[in-house]
């Protein structure tokens, strides 16, 4: 059974599950998708990663689940601080961050700033770049987008919702996996400002990529939500592409999870051997 644990962030104390593997000095922080709280998604990997001989930590970020904060607002530079505690709490461990979704991005440029972590892994990743979407939008329409989210900053709308109904993940698929059973947690809330949708937006992962300790990138062949093109272009160290037909079918559909999972665990353990 995992550990709860707390530790503090910029003065916010947050909460985590911490799932220790006996005899292993191979630690991994979660950071997983946007919205997401610990039991859901990454509790998902950071159980079967503590199988594979990792002590794992998920934990829920500031203003999200369990742990204290502006509630469901996204701040990215506040998600960064979050996982640099998260990795001091695993001071004494050889350290590597995996995140999975937007998780992905956050990883990378975690692990970019903060030598402590020796390797990095993501999943399903949303490796953001803002130049890209201003290319694809126009960069007109890119700037218009961005000041209707910072003149309704502090207005909440739903994080999912059915039939294509407005909602910060929009479309059916976000709803098949929020909306149902697959998703059920206590601590998880269907709304989010749209500042924070602002933060999605204005998000550079790309541009760290010179930076990295040695990395991986687990994508879908398919993914309408995390750009395979994105994934492509983070050009990691090693990729590994899944016959995945939808996005969440790497938060809990087998065999993509399982897939995920050994290509994680065989990566981290190799670099981790070199020392």
């Amino acid at each position: 059974m995992p550990e709860t644990v707390t530790f503090i962030s910029e003065g916010l104390r947050l909460t985590g599950s911490l799932r220790t593997a006996p005899g292993s000095n191979r630690a991994i922080v979660l950071t997983g998708p946007f919205t997401g709280v610990k039991d859901q998604v990454t509790g998902r990997y950071a159980e079967r990663l503590a199988e594979a001989g990792f002590t794992t930590l998920a934990f829920d970020h500031r203003g999200f689940g369990e742990s204290e904060g502006r509630r469901g607002h996204e701040d990215s530079q506040g998600k960064l601080a979050d996982l640099r505690a998260a990795v001091g709490l695993l001071d004494g461990f050889d350290r590597a961050a995996v995140g999975i979704c937007l998780g992905g991005g956050y990883a990378m440029k975690a692990a970019a700033t903060d030598p402590r972590i020796r390797a990095v892994v993501g999943i399903a990743g949303a490796y953001n770049s803002p130049s890209w979407f201003a290319e694809r939008m126009g960069a007109e329409a890119y700037r218009a987008a961005l000041a209707d989210m910072i003149e309704r900053y502090d207005e909440f709308l739903p994080a999912v919702a059915p039939a294509n109904g407005e909602a910060a993940m929009g479309g059916d698929e976000p709803w098949s996996y929020y909306g149902t059973s697959r998703s059920a947690s206590p601590h998880w809330e269907n709304r989010v400002t749209r500042g924070s949708l602002h933060s999605l937006m204005t998000l550079d992962v790309l541009s760290v990529r010179p930076l990295l300790p040695p990395s991986l990138v687990v994508h879908g062949k398919t993914d309408d939500y995390c750009s395979p093109e994105l994934a492509e272009a983070l050009a990691a160290d090693e990729t590994v592409w899944l016959d995945c037909r939808e996005h969440v079918d790497l938060y809990d559909v087998e065999p993509f999870v399982t897939q995920a999972v050994t290509a994680t665990a065989d990566f981290l353990h190799r670099a981790f051997d070199r020392r």
